[in-house]
């Protein structure tokens, strides 16, 4: 029954579309007729003309908004690949200012000590060869880097070249168990050996039974032959706690290093000393002890003569 409703709709259509295209025919051949039925015909196909509007507009709107979806993503995605490189740059001034900051401290430690040096980059962590603690810097034999040389770092002593390439070094730290370094007392000369604990923390053991040792001690580098593989001076750490006393054959102590070893950036290799090295010039500045000011505030004085006249 729908069916047929349907059928008959299209046929009235047909039928009116044209007798439409009739009339509209002998209108352009100047037959009257036309004239007034002319406003009748659109007043019937106005709603029609609407009808068929409002049917295919949601279409084009449709492609349209496809053709704009398309521009719009392809925008969106240069926002973001736009917003990437900002980003990027942004990582990439911050990681060049921390580094020019820490090289401008190293540089300023080699120059107070007179050390001719090779500044490099660290690259790599750790050895999965040996497991050893190490560090692997973008200087190497191309750069006058050699085995047996001193690395420093913005603070003080870093650790030890153990190996090249042309292009890169291996640097042992100096908190490899297997460290060794000869050090000096700066308060009192007295001669140790510091050793490496795989950590933070360091021990001295003193060479001389009779020498001394007190905490906040600073100990500097005792220096090699010919430099190799360290020259003296250097910073090494300070005393943070003295194990025992004078009395024993072998004084000991927990030190600490100047540098820290976990946020190293950029070091420096000591490629040759001034002769005699910097003797005691590159002593650190004394820690400064934290002071709390007190301030004490006065009761406002009171009129006791109008206190006595106020009781009465």
């Amino acid at each position: 029954m729908a069916a047929g409703g349907n059928n008959r709709s299209r046929l009235l259509l047909v039928i009116l579309l044209v007798t439409s295209l009739f009339l509209i025919t002998l209108d352009l051949r100047g037959v009257n007729i036309t004239k007034n039925s002319r406003s009748a015909t659109q007043t019937f196909l106005a709603p029609i003309q609407r009808g068929v509007s409002d049917l295919f507009s949601p279409v084009g709107n449709f492609f349209s908004d496809i053709k704009n979806f398309g521009k719009t993503k392809s925008e969106l995605k240069e926002l973001k690949e736009e917003n990437a490189k900002l980003r990027e740059k942004v990582i990439f001034n911050d990681d060049t200012l921390g580094q020019l900051k820490k090289l401008e401290n190293v540089l300023d430690l080699a120059g107070r000590g007179k050390y001719k040096v090779v500044s490099a980059r660290v690259i790599g962590k750790g050895s999965s060869a040996t497991f050893s603690q190490t560090i692997t810097i973008d200087s190497g034999s191309n750069d006058g880097v050699m085995k047996d040389m001193t690395v420093i770092g913005e603070l003080g002593l870093v650790g030890v070249v153990k190996s090249t390439t042309s292009t890169s070094a291996i640097v042992l730290l100096m908190s490899d168990p297997t460290f060794r370094i000869g050090v000096r007392i700066a308060r009192s000369q007295s001669i140790g050996v510091l050793l490496g604990e795989g950590d933070n923390n360091y021990t001295l053991q003193l060479l001389d039974p009779s020498g001394s040792i007190e905490k906040d001690d600073v100990l500097l580098s005792l220096g090699s032959d010919n430099n190799k593989p360290f020259v003296p001076g250097v910073p090494v750490g300070y005393v943070k706690t003295v194990k025992n006393s004078r009395a024993t054959l072998t004084q000991e102590a927990i030190v600490a290093s100047y540098s820290n070893l976990g946020s190293l950036g950029v070091v420096s290799v000591i490629i040759s000393s001034a002769n005699g090295g910097p003797k005691d010039a590159l002593i650190p500045m004394p820690r400064p002890t934290p002071t709390t000011t007190i301030y004490v505030t006065q009761p406002p004085a009171i009129d006791t003569a109008t206190a006595t006249k106020d009781k009465n």
